[in-house]
């Protein structure tokens, strides 16, 4: 895909992947429309952009936001990408989780997607050639102890994309899937950031992600895994689990410590 030519609705705009990704596609001449609970972190953008970036404030739970931002994509003359970068993240075991809490991960890191997508659809399919970009996680291909529910919603949305890929495989519209590793966001509570230090877990910065996720956009890539060794952590888990279960068997009593007073809401906008 040719980004200057790209229109483009991105969520979660205003913090962490997504605000680089908005400042990317800026930069390359996409015209993106910016969902996000909040616009001033967009300022800057929208008074360097004014002719390349819109904001919408949205909660993508709902309906009725979802078809408020189908009617300003209209508007726009119609896109060629979805990137739903939205999500939310708890570092906790999975009895220290309240059931509301359970609930809006889900809502958020699965529903909102699935539906989005499925309303943008029809646009995304009158244009010459489309993407949907899912940005998922690499705990969407491990299951890690801390992180159950967040695991459970990005292994539903790499399947999401596998299966979208495929029933969308006799139309215009392709899909990538991003898994980024550990990034440096609002998405990684004190505890988070503190567990991936005691580990020597490699964190990248939210700028080096986006760079991939434009890159692959405009090879027009069907996945995205960033980093090593997690990509040949990925590798090892579908082939001999057993094994990564008793390193991560290992990690058990740390992972417990640092959980013990998880932040209650990690939210990327």
């Amino acid at each position: 895909m040719r980004l200057s030519e790209a229109r483009v609705v991105l969520t979660g705009a205003s913090g962490g992947i997504g605000l680089a990704i908005a400042t990317a596609l800026c930069a390359s001449g996409a015209r993106i429309l910016a969902v996000a609970r909040h616009r001033q972190p967009l300022e800057p953008l929208l008074e360097r952009y004014p002719d390349n970036l819109c904001w919408i404030a949205a909660d993508l739970t709902t309906a009725v936001d979802r078809s408020e931002v189908l009617a300003e994509a209209e508007s726009i003359g119609g896109i060629n990408l979805l990137i739903n970068a939205a999500g939310v993240n708890h570092f906790a075991m999975l009895e220290q989780l309240e059931d509301s809490e359970i609930n809006a991960m889900l809502a958020l890191n699965v529903g909102a997607p699935i539906c989005l997508t499925k309303i943008l659809l029809p646009l995304l399919k009158q244009a010459p050639s489309a993407m949907v970009v899912n940005v998922g996680s690499t705990y969407g291909s491990i299951g890690y102890p801390g992180y159950a529910s967040y695991c459970a919603t990005k292994f539903a949305l790499r399947g999401f994309s596998e299966a979208l890929r495929r029933e969308l495989a006799d139309t215009r519209v392709s899909v990538l899937y991003v898994a980024p590793r550990a990034t440096r966001t609002s998405m990684n509570s004190p505890a988070a950031q503190a567990l991936n230090d005691a580990l020597k877990s490699s964190v990248d910065d939210p700028q080096t992600v986006a760079a991939s996720v434009i890159h692959a956009i405009a090879g027009d890539r069907r996945d995205l895994y960033l980093g090593w060794p997690e990509r040949f952590f990925v590798r090892l888990n579908s082939l001999l689990p057993n094994l990564v279960d008793r390193g991560l068997r290992k990690q058990l009593p740390l992972i417990r410590h640092l959980s013990q007073k998880p932040d209650k809401e990690n939210l990327e906008p």
